[in-house]
Order: C-alpha cells, then structure tokens, then sequence
C-alpha cells in the first residue's frame, strides 16, 4: 500500500465518526415535526353539514357531524394567524367562528366545542413553539 493509500485511509477514519455524529445530530433536530391534535365535538343539539376549519396555509372539514360525536384531526401549522370555523347548522344557516391565533412550530392539543346559537368554546393546551 503506499503511503498515499495509507494517509487516505487514516483520514477516512478519522471523518468517519464525526460525519456520523452530525448526521445524527441532524436527524435528532431537523426532523422533528410539530402537530396540533384537535378534536371537535358537537354539542349544538343538532347535527351540523359542511364543517371547515381554516388555519394558516392549510384547511380541513367533515361532511357532517352527528349531535354529540367528535371528530379527531392532526394538522402542522406553517405561518401564523387565526384559525376559522365554518358550518352550516340544522337550519341551513352559515355559521361562522374565529377561533384562537395560531403561529407556526405550535403543537399541542386544541379541543373545539361547539355550542348552540353559533358560539364555540376553545380549549388549547400548546407548549411553547422554539
């Protein structure tokens, strides 16, 4: 082997440990992603159509929620701003909510009631974004 070879090999090894110990470090931060889980539950005594909740950059809904069920849904916040429910009601009105300012990296659990004559109650429970 010559003593090219021989230098090359030795510093491989040597990079080795440290390439790996950043990698590692890298997957560990960098790929943590941050998720609201959120959970409706209906309690407006009748069922509701068409449900939408907007939130920065993104939204998402249900058909219909039945009197009395919940509906889970998991979402990552990318900007910040406020989050906005819209439903129609049993009596075919659109009912409109804003909810809670949302910032990005938030995670945590957002629990939504929702209450006759088109109020909501928000129960956030986030931990501090970084």
């Amino acid at each position: 082997m010559t003593r090219i070879a021989v230098a090359r090999r030795s510093i491989f090894g040597a990079l080795l440990p440290c390439v790996f110990l950043a990698a590692t470090l890298f997957i560990a931060t960098a790929c943590h992603s941050y998720h609201i889980d959120t959970t409706i539950e209906n309690r407006t005594g009748s069922d509701i159509q068409l449900l939408e909740v907007d939130y920065p950059s993104a939204s998402f809904g249900a058909d219909r929620i039945a009197s009395g069920a919940l509906y889970h849904y998991r979402f990552q916040v990318n900007g910040s701003g406020p989050l906005k429910i819209t439903y129609t009601g049993a009596d075919e009105k659109q009912i409109q909510i804003t909810g809670p300012t949302l910032v990005e990296r938030q995670q945590g659990q957002l629990k939504i009631v929702l209450l006759p004559a088109g109020q909501a109650q928000f129960v956030p429970q986030f931990t501090a974004s970084n």
